[in-house]
């Protein structure tokens, strides 16, 4: 597991001393280097650091023994932008470097790169990530009807095309591709990338969230978005109602996109789940089959899905899965992965896939298994996906990425809001 420490003014652990405003990373197998990993720690800034970092103009400067590694600069910033405050939390992305200890020198420049990670509204109650003025992604939080696509699902399953909202599409890859899938007229409830589940029991009733039947998740208008040179985070709160009507579950969920380097992408989400007055149990179809985190992609040309869980007695023991080929009109192949977090009660969750529609998950809860919501007791459930071009990543690469991803240094959930407010939901 990674380690950091701060020396100088910044601040002191491990007894090591060093000159004044510089950061020591303790990347220990070369996981966060290797990955390129997002790292946050604490850091004790002057007022001009701050205002620095609060406009986009703070960097890091890395100082190495190796030539090719050092005067390196990235770019950092606050990772709670909305409360600025010393000594603050910055995230950075750490570049590759030597296992070990990796020391850095915080500076500020006169102006930004011109480079930076945008979580912004659209008139029609959707967030689109974008960077460069090249798309990421879109999250959905506003409710969207059927429409005109209603007349082309088949007759039996028009009742699955249901308005629905609080889910990711398109999700883009590296070159502008689009990798998800929504309103696919074989399974109209499919909608890119969202956190369902086909059994959802309350007070004696079962809904269906996955399918979209008697149980919906929808907007409270609550909803925040930050950017900034390294990431850009979504953050939205919804409930489950039933019928539309009565409310649930209370829902929290955290989008966070990273900015890219030449050839990869990592992008993390967060959900939490609380029921609200009774008890709410949560299951897979039948309690062996589906039912989690959905990923309904486009098609992918040549396509592979490859899952890995080590065996029980592996200490870490890692768990990700990959669909790789040719997404879309993309000419060149790319890949997808999904990192599960061990913090994810019943880790490591099953995999189950559907390649003939493009379709696979991390399954929660375990097989055989309803997991019960409690009141004020909430289920925190967290992912990394992985975008990365080229053929299949392989097992050492994606090692890299799950130890980056459960390094001590790694990113966690934190409420944001945007100075400006989304559109509420009718």
């Amino acid at each position: 597991m990674s380690r950091i420490f701060f020396v100088g003014w910044v601040l002191v652990l491990l007894g090591t001393s060093t000159s004044p405003g510089v950061v020591v990373v303790d990347d220990a197998d070369g996981s966060l280097g290797a990955s390129r990993a997002p790292v946050v720690l604490a850091v004790k800034l002057s007022r001009r650091q701050l205002r620095a970092a609060v406009e986009g103009r703070l960097q890091l400067r890395e100082l190495s023994p190796t030539a090719s590694f050092a005067g390196r600069v990235v770019p950092a910033q606050l990772f709670d932008r909305d409360q600025p405050q010393s000594p603050a939390r910055l995230c950075w992305l750490l570049p590759p470097g030597t296992k070990g200890q990796r020391r850095f020198e915080l500076q500020t420049v006169p102006r930004t790169t011109g480079v930076e990670v945008l979580a912004q509204w659209d008139a029609s109650g959707k967030v689109e990530i974008s960077e460069s003025g090249q798309p990421v992604l879109r999250y959905n939080y506003a409710t969207l009807e059927p429409g005109e696509l209603l007349e082309k699902v088949a007759p039996a399953n028009r009742k699955y095309a249901r308005a629905r909202n609080d889910y990711i599409h398109p999700l883009f890859g590296l070159d502008g591709e689009s990798l998800t899938l929504d309103w696919p007229l074989d399974h109209p409830h499919h909608r890119g990338i969202y956190w369902a589940w086909p059994e959802v029991d309350w007070r004696g009733q079962r809904g269906d969230l996955h399918a979209l039947q008697w149980v919906f998740a929808r907007p409270t208008g609550q909803c925040g978005a930050t950017g900034g040179p390294v990431f850009a985070q979504i953050e939205a709160e919804n409930v489950w109602k039933w019928e539309e009507q009565e409310s649930l579950v209370h829902e929290r969920v955290f989008i966070r996109a990273y900015r890219a380097t030449d050839d990869h992408r990592l992008i993390d989400l967060e959900f939490q789940f609380t029921a609200l007055n009774d008890p709410v149990l949560l299951a897979r179809r039948g309690t062996d089959k589906y039912g989690g985190l959905n990923l309904r992609l486009a098609k992918v040309l040549e396509q592979e899905i490859s899952f890995h869980t080590d065996a029980n007695e592996s200490s870490p023991r890692m768990a990700w899965a990959e669909i790789s080929g040719r997404f879309g009109e993309a000419a060149q192949p790319g890949g997808l992965v999904v990192l599960q977090h061990a913090s994810n009660p019943d880790y490591p969750g099953d995999w189950v896939k559907c390649p003939e529609i493009n379709w696979f998950q991390p399954t929660f809860p375990a097989s055989g298994t309803r997991h019960e919501l409690k009141p004020g007791k909430p289920l925190a459930l967290r992912f990394r996906l992985w975008l990365h071009r080229g053929p299949r990543a392989g097992d050492e690469n994606c090692a890299h990425q799950w130890r980056a991803y459960h390094a001590a240094v790694a990113p966690r959930a934190v409420g944001v809001r945007s100075n400006s407010n989304p559109p509420s939901e009718p």
